[in-house]
């Protein structure tokens, strides 16, 4: 497997890594011996980067990875993430950064994981009433205390990088990067390129859009909130599907999965990116991985491009409370 280097830290990933949200939240039943089978799957062909947050399942998906990797810790390179606060019921209670909260989610979430220090430790969303210098100041604090490594943030602005970079040493830069989400490209890119901060790439599918397994708004179960997200939206979804069936056909020609196709994108954006792809099934994870071994050439990469200019979508990525959440 493929190293790339997050940061300048010394914080080396596979080239590709596993977000685990899916397995406990948001994307319908969930099944947590077939997700446990999945981690290790994902482990035994090398992809050791693993994501998961302490909102996800409300820290249940914490406590699900903690099982998984029981046994295999020094195997993983573990990646959470805090501020996104829920109570227990899953309602959503805000965003917090003030210093004891990041001491006391760090805490929570050791112990949910079963670990004694985490990898890669992220604020979630930026708290826009604490100053980044108060919340990064008190993660730089965990890293002196060795219970984290190293640090992170997820849906911030180039603004807000500086100053956190500038507090403490960033390694990585979390935000949604795929074929139908180039936003990064205009500004964050730019930035943390100038820092030497990587990239880490979530929902490189487009929550699953390009991977072709979401056409009909039907096709979503029962609890899953992409029913409800405004690019699956019916006139939204029938303008994305245009896209798609260009990018099918790019993958027949190229002899690949349309999931692959959309993945060895991204994988050819820079060596300082890692794509996260999200699954809860082996099968996926190992369809995936196959993104690794395509290479596509310069004009085919100008072609994909073309096809799917910056603001390719219809419809914002998140509803709009969510939307102001991001790139704060």
């Amino acid at each position: 497997m493929e190293l790339r280097a997050l940061g300048t830290q010394g914080l080396r990933a596979p080239a590709m890594g596993l977000g685990c949200m899916g397995m406990s939240d948001f994307y319908g039943p969930h099944d947590d011996a077939e997700s446990i089978q999945t981690i290790h799957a994902a482990l035994d062909h090398g992809v050791n980067f693993l994501d998961t947050a302490d909102m996800y399942g409300v820290g249940r998906n914490e406590e699900l990875l903690g099982k998984a990797i029981k046994g295999r810790r020094e195997q993983v390179i573990l990646a959470t993430k805090f501020g996104n606060v829920r109570g227990t019921n899953g309602e959503f209670l805000g965003i917090r950064g003030t210093r004891s909260y990041v001491l006391e989610a760090c805490e929570a979430s050791l112990r949910r994981l079963g670990v004694d220090v985490i990898d890669l430790y992220y604020q979630h969303r930026v708290d826009p009433n604490t100053p980044i210098e108060e919340t990064v100041g008190a993660m730089a604090d965990l890293v002196k205390a060795g219970k984290v490594r190293y640090l992170g943030l997820s849906e911030a602005s180039p603004a807000t990088i500086r100053k956190a970079h500038a507090t403490h040493p960033l390694s990585a830069l979390q935000t949604e990067y795929s074929l139908w989400t180039r936003d990064p490209e205009s500004d964050i890119l730019l930035t943390i390129r100038e820092l030497g901060i990587g990239f880490v790439s979530y929902s490189p599918l487009g929550r699953g859009f390009l991977a072709g397994r979401f056409k009909v708004r039907t096709d979503f179960k029962e609890g899953d909130y992409r029913a409800n997200s405004p690019r699956f939206q019916e006139e939204n979804l029938e303008k994305n599907l245009k896209f798609l069936h260009q990018l099918e056909e790019f993958a027949v020609r190229k002899n690949c999965s349309v999931a692959q196709l959309a993945l060895a994108w991204v994988l050819a954006q820079g060596k300082d990116i890692v794509p996260i792809p999200g699954t809860k099934k082996t099968a996926y994870v190992l369809e995936n991985i196959g993104a690794l071994d395509i290479k596509l050439s310069n004009d085919e990469l100008e072609a994909m491009s073309t096809m799917a200019p910056p603001g390719i979508a219809s419809g914002a990525r998140y509803p709009e409370a969510a939307m102001k959440n991001v790139n704060r």
